[in-house]
């Protein structure tokens, strides 16, 4: 397979993991702090000149990340010199919060957004009757005591390919609300619950819309036939409050033959 994208150009894939606190997203935007924004920083910083970064998908402000998976052009003599120094002058330019986790080299195809066949997220509630001092920005609070099993069965009906417009918020840009989730696992580890989703793609808002429906399950507001019928109302209106953004997790991105977190710790 040819790896370059020209004789002086490469291709590269990157993994980041990030705190989404000091950050309004992912997405350069005007007169705020963005990930994408600092990414571009660090790597024009190690190239000398100004380079543009695509993800696997958008996250929003305060979302976390343990491998989003990124892909840039890159001088090929420098990459071809040592990926290990590539990965750690990145690094050395990047802010505390952001840092590389994993690189290799693609094919001059490859498209990060365009090529990805799936993506996972890990959402986190502290189920406890006090708030943690340590745990504050990485968990959602929940201090009413969650019943898991009802949670479970509603989470049933989630999976497959359903219309998920009964979580889709205002302003999603998707051409349609159907989509693939392929798991969807609830468990529990002292005080923490954690919700693993992995679908084909996902509707804006769609996972912390589910992590607010669920709980509502899980504390007894609705029951699980309730649920099933809200996703089958397809109004978003009838459904839960959005879960705040800071216990969610971007995990994986998978492709034809890697995922992101294959990446991690490479290099």
């Amino acid at each position: 397979m040819d790896m370059s994208t020209g004789m002086d150009h490469q291709r590269i894939a990157l993994a980041l993991e990030f705190d989404g606190r000091p950050f309004h997203g992912w997405q350069q935007q005007e007169n705020a702090t963005s990930v994408q924004a600092c990414l571009q920083d660090a790597l024009q910083a190690v190239e000398g000149e100004p380079l543009t970064v695509v993800a696997a998908g958008r996250t929003d402000a305060g979302v976390h990340a343990e491998a989003l998976l990124v892909h840039a052009d890159v001088s090929a003599a420098r990459w071809q010199r040592s990926p290990r120094a590539y990965l750690h002058g990145c690094n050395s330019h990047l802010p505390d919060e952001i840092r590389v986790v994993g690189v290799r080299a693609v094919a001059a195809d490859f498209h990060a957004r365009f090529a990805c066949r799936g993506r996972s997220y890990r959402y986190q509630i502290w189920n406890r009757n006090t708030a943690s001092a340590l745990q504050r920005w990485r968990h959602w609070w929940m201090p009413r005591s969650l019943n898991i099993e009802a949670m479970q069965e509603a989470a049933v009906h989630c999976l497959g390919r359903h219309d998920f417009s009964a979580l889709r918020a205002a302003g999603c840009q998707a051409a349609h609300a159907e989509k693939h989730i392929r798991s969807l696992e609830i468990v529990q580890h002292g005080h923490c619950i954690h919700i693993h989703v992995s679908a084909d793609a996902f509707l804006y808002h769609m996972v912390r819309n589910l992590v607010g429906n669920l709980v509502e399950v899980g504390a007894g507001k609705r029951s699980p036939d309730d649920f099933a019928a809200l996703l089958a109302s397809r109004d978003r209106q009838m459904g839960a409050a959005t879960a705040p953004a800071h216990g969610l997790y971007f995990t994986d991105a998978w492709y034809d033959d890697f995922n992101s977190r294959d990446l991690i710790g490479t290099c």
